[in-house]
């Protein structure tokens, strides 16, 4: 027996974007800076669910393109934290909010007095949809 297609709506802003930026393999330079101009332009606005959808994907692309042509090497805990929390333009109090690990704590880590214990690497992984591995120390 053969299982059903499941019906998934896309909103037309995704068709829409598509039609203007087109999802497709980034195969240069050139057209990893075009993909990174869209994608500053898109987190510029409010998205509705197809924009972020087509966001989601072309970050996809960037992402994959990066690890294939540019690789990042070793990322401190820090450093990680902190690039998240600016791509997502997130303040130390509105991160506590949101994840619920104390304000001093947040600020302690980005300061580098203070590790972070595997509870906090959890929920940052949780909220940012990364591994929580992301957050552990290389050694």
């Amino acid at each position: 027996m053969a299982a059903k297609a499941s019906k998934r709506t896309v909103p037309d802003t995704y068709f829409d974007l598509v039609r203007a930026f087109p999802l497709r393999h980034i195969g240069n330079g050139a057209e990893l800076d075009a993909a990174i101009e869209k994608l500053d332009q898109l987190l510029q606005v409010n998205l509705d669910e197809g924009g972020t959808q087509y966001l989601d994907a072309l970050t996809d692309l960037v992402e994959s393109y990066e690890d294939r042509h540019e690789p990042r090497g070793d990322v401190s805990a820090t450093d990680m934290l902190r690039g998240l929390m600016t791509a997502n333009r997130l303040t130390q109090q509105e991160l506590a909010r949101k994840v619920g690990i104390a304000q001093s704590t947040i600020s302690a880590v980005l300061n580098n007095t203070r590790q972070m214990k595997v509870v906090h690497m959890q929920a940052l992984g949780d909220y940012f949809g990364i591994d929580a591995a992301a957050f552990m120390p290389n050694g």
